[in-house]
């Protein structure tokens, strides 16, 4: 009867890990870029209660006897299924057909990725940058910023599905960067902290730059739309009222061992 309390509790904390990873979806439903995540568990060691057993007559069974001592949490995985593509008609909104993500150099000076396409252009002494809301710079293929010349018009920037800028000067067309896009072989590794923003790890493995891997299948990039998240909030819910009712059986069952250890010690009396 103790095992069955740990074990039903062990329940309850997963189911509990379960509803949080549930509620992050719901409350990242409009996050641009984001990807919906998916709680796993596993189940915890397993007691021998007998190794050899037998019937009436003194037959082996085919089978042992064992008790499983609850779950645990394994990993929460990340879904990076394409989402909805939303039309913004800002210049400077890009959404990413494919299973590319976005370069950009976060405050430490390290390289971070991101599928929020939500740019603008920031002012500042070495030229027009192409920045993200919280003023990172975007990196171009080769991991440079993308910095445009402080004299240029940018109402005539103009941009294919590449993601490469052009700008047309006196009837001549001059190619001036091109967004950075790279894969990685396990996007689920990727180590994800605030502001939408994604870092490499050993289990993502190294990023692929997809303008110098013939072999990665190409992105395209959308100018004037967003990508909207891949929740759907009916799976949600319903994934939401599965978790709570595992959790009030566990609870359940942690009432049920406390009755039966309660009638235990009245036998006692």
């Amino acid at each position: 009867m103790m095992r069955s309390l740990w074990t039903a509790a062990s329940g309850m904390i997963s189911q509990q890990t379960n509803v949080d990873t549930i509620s992050n979806n719901l409350a990242n439903i409009n996050t641009t870029g984001y990807k919906k995540e998916t709680a796993q568990f596993k189940s915890l060691l397993y007691q021998t209660i007998q190794n050899k057993t037998t019937d009436n007559t003194g037959s082996v069974k085919p089978v042992g006897a064992q008790t499983g001592l609850g779950v645990k949490n394994s990993a929460i995985v990340s879904q990076y299924t394409q989402g909805i593509l939303k039309q913004t008609d800002n210049d400077y909104d890009f959404a990413i057909e494919g299973n590319g993500f976005f370069m950009v150099q976060t405050g430490d000076g390290s390289v971070g990725y991101t599928r929020s396409g939500t740019f603008g252009l920031s002012m500042g002494t070495n030229g027009i940058a192409l920045a993200t809301t919280e003023g990172y710079p975007v990196l171009d293929a080769s991991g440079a910023p993308i910095v445009f010349d402080s004299d240029l018009d940018t109402s005539l920037l103009k941009m294919d599905e590449n993601g490469t800028f052009y700008y047309t000067e006196n009837g001549t067309v001059k190619t001036l960067a091109q967004i950075g896009l790279v894969q990685f072989n396990n996007p689920a590794g990727l180590e994800k902290t605030s502001n939408s923003i994604l870092k490499e790890t050993a289990a993502s493995g190294g990023a692929r730059i997809e303008g110098q891997d013939a072999a990665l299948k190409k992105s395209t990039v959308k100018r004037g739309y967003l990508e909207n998240s891949n929740v759907q909030a009916a799976t949600e819910m319903v994934d939401l009222i599965v978790a709570q009712r595992a959790y009030e059986m566990n609870s359940k069952a942690i009432n049920a061992a406390d009755e039966m250890l309660q009638q235990a010690n009245n036998l006692r009396r």
